[in-house]
């Protein structure tokens, strides 16, 4: 597994990161406790040394199997956690100094440890990145010895540019992936400017780039696939990455052509990605052990050659850009 250098933190960690959302079950159509610690164990078999959860993530319950798998493996990871999504309501004023020490006290003891490797502002209102008192409130949790670094997970590029002002913020998590290709402009040339590292999420559009879904597929439930698709729960942008779903499987069958003769369309959207100096890790989710191998496995594919790479950019500009890109 190759690894990249995570901002200023002096971290190495692995190109194919983890994200945990899944495993928590939630918006996802439940979780199987001892498939989820399946997966979380070949991820660090696979080399990843990078876990992306939350607080929310089954209401602790990424956090805690998280916990068990640092107590049954020797092997060094980082993980990074979210906070600020327990607010009911989820308003600006929620995200102060009381608030943001408790979640980060909860966090602390679901993961069992007595200080958090990084956490990050867990999407909140765009006002928030305009009040530096809530980023104050985190430089007195560094002080404290409860987190090492602190960073913020984005919905829109305005926020992670505003973010990226505030001289502590070590890392942006934001959505990118051939359905998304925002980011890709002012935002990362700041990000590597000031040396912040990005965090790509939701990068296979909520499974789409996996491409194995139709027309006919069904979600279960209490899948945010089924119930989110026009933002009814949460932001619209984090199911399907905003892309109308008929109009993204098109977008599919169009890459499919481009896909490299031993390469799966999952593993192709993990390595364009990839081919972004300016991003640090990716965090595809995986239910299952064979899931975590087969995204491992993006980061052994050989770099995209400039065709392929206009081509994608040719694809979107044609069937998503007029759906997203003015949106986030």
């Amino acid at each position: 597994m190759n690894t990249r250098t995570f901002g200023r933190t002096g971290w190495n960690v692995s190109e194919i990161g983890f994200g945990a959302w899944a495993i928590g079950g939630g918006q996802w159509g439940g979780a199987d406790e001892k498939a989820s610690l399946a997966a979380l164990h070949a991820a660090v078999d696979a080399g990843i040394n990078f876990f992306d959860t939350a607080d929310v993530y089954g209401d602790g319950l990424s956090e805690r199997l998280i916990a068990r798998l640092r107590r049954e493996r020797s092997e060094p990871f980082y993980v990074v956690s979210k906070a600020g999504r327990r607010l009911s309501p989820h308003t600006p004023d929620g995200y102060n100094a009381a608030n943001l020490t408790a979640f980060v006290d909860r966090s602390l003891t679901n993961l069992a440890v007595d200080c958090l490797d990084l956490v990050q502002l867990h999407c909140p209102p765009t006002e928030v990145y305009y009040r530096p008192e809530v980023f104050a409130a985190l430089d007195g949790l560094v002080k404290a010895g409860k987190i090492r670094f602190y960073g913020v997970s984005v919905e829109k590029v305005e926020e992670a540019l505003k973010a990226i002002e505030y001289p502590h913020v070590q890392s942006v998590q934001i959505i990118f992936n051939a359905f998304r290709l925002r980011p890709a402009e002012l935002f990362f040339e700041q990000a590597a400017r000031r040396k912040v590292a990005v965090i790509a999420r939701v990068p296979l559009a909520s499974g789409l780039l996996c491409g194995k879904f139709t027309s006919t597929s069904a979600f279960p439930e209490g899948d945010h696939r089924l119930f989110n698709r026009q933002g009814a729960m949460f932001d619209r942008g984090e199911t399907f990455s905003g892309v109308d779903y008929e109009t993204g499987l098109g977008a599919v069958e169009r890459l499919r052509p481009l896909v490299p003769d031993g390469a799966t369309l999952t593993q192709f959207a993990l390595q364009w990605i990839l081919s972004f100096d300016a991003v640090t890790t990716v965090i595809p989710g995986g239910r299952s052990p064979e899931q975590v191998q087969a995204n491992a496995a993006a980061a052994d594919l050989p770099p995209l050659d400039a065709r392929t790479m206009a081509a994608v950019q040719a694809i979107y500009d044609d069937a998503i850009r007029p759906l997203v890109h003015h949106r986030w």
